[in-house]
């Protein structure tokens, strides 16, 4: 059921051999597709939801289909900042590219896009030495630790709203 949280009986790891990056990678990974403590992770909750429905749009608010592009975007551009490059801040259509026509082929597409730009990122990750976490990233002013866990945060917050978005577009009558 989306939305209920499984919470194995004995973790298969222990949490006091993982280096940083592997509980950072174990935490990103939660949050895109596995067992979180919170809640339904971001595929769990995108499970089902129709193309119609990902587009739908409530005034002042993003569709679910735009959130989920945003995530992408942020996932992709967390990779290249650990692979080094130098990455601006991300322009608008960047930040909140628009959501196609509303088809299926289209949603799936952009499911693809996401579940490539966490892949990327979690590549990223594995092959990122240790000492880099308290190095500054390129061309900003925090450290790759306080990206890396941001971008998890990001993932978690975006995942609250998707929640409550599948909630409303599921029920019309309870839109505005």
């Amino acid at each position: 059921m989306v939305g209920q949280a499984v919470s194995p009986a004995r973790p298969t790891y222990n949490i006091l051999q993982m280096t940083e990056l592997e509980k950072i990678s174990d935490q990103l990974k939660r949050s895109h597709e596995g067992v979180a403590w919170h809640g339904p992770s971001l595929r769990e909750l995108l499970q089902g939801v129709t193309a119609e429905k990902a587009a739908r749009k409530i005034v002042g608010v993003h569709s679910i289909w735009e959130l989920v592009l945003h995530i992408a975007a942020w996932e992709r551009a967390g990779a290249r900042m650990l692979r080094g490059e130098a990455v601006e801040d991300l322009t608008s259509d960047q930040d909140w590219p628009s959501a196609e026509e509303p088809a299926e082929r289209s949603w799936r597409e952009t499911i693809d896009k996401l579940d490539a730009a966490h892949a990327e990122l979690a590549e990223a990750i594995r092959l990122c030495p240790p000492e880099r976490l308290s190095e500054t990233v390129t061309g900003k002013r925090y450290s790759v630790y306080f990206l890396l866990h941001g971008i998890v945060q990001h993932n978690l917050y975006h995942a609250g709203q998707i929640a409550i978005l599948r909630k409303l577009v599921e029920q019309p009558t309870r839109l505005p």
